[in-house]
């Protein structure tokens, strides 16, 4: 280790701490940002459904199996989920037109329009934090979370 690199190991070593406690704080806020989103669409919607429903949204369609498969939960957990969205309101189940053992699953026009309108408010209130940065310290973070999107 050259003098240079003692040097700056513990601004390094206190900078990587830093770091470490504002991903936990931004894992956290995702947490209670899910919370909050679920409770938005529907009052007794829990956050797996809400993930399951953004998903189903997002995609267009999806099966039973290919939640299981993506969020790798066991396929009674996406089945008592898949129930609750239903009853809710906010997903369609209709037969496969290739399996007719498999059910598609839809969101609702409701569900999706109550999804793009949490869209838009997270979009906003994430370019009112982009606003206040400039260009290179957007993608200086954007290179953060990719190098650890791949740890």
């Amino acid at each position: 280790m050259t003098p240079t690199d003692a040097a700056t190991a513990p601004d390094v070593e206190s900078a990587v701490g830093d770091l470490q406690a504002h991903l936990n704080l931004i894992f956290a806020r995702t947490r209670t940002l899910w919370r909050e989103s679920a409770a938005r669409i529907a009052p007794d919607l829990q956050v797996g459904g809400y993930k399951l429903l953004t998903f189903i949204d997002r995609a267009g369609s999806a099966s039973a199996h290919e939640l299981a498969e993506r969020f790798e939960m066991d396929k009674s957990v996406i089945s008592r989920q898949v129930r609750m969205l239903e009853e809710l309101g906010l997903i369609e189940s209709r037969p496969d037109e290739r399996d007719g053992r498999l059910r598609v699953l839809t969101a609702t026009p409701t569900a999706s329009a109550a999804l793009a309108e949490l869209r838009r408010d997270h979009s906003r209130r994430l370019d009112a934090v982009m606003a206040e940065l400039t260009a290179e310290e957007i993608r200086a973070a954007s290179k953060v979370f990719r190098l650890l999107s791949e740890v």
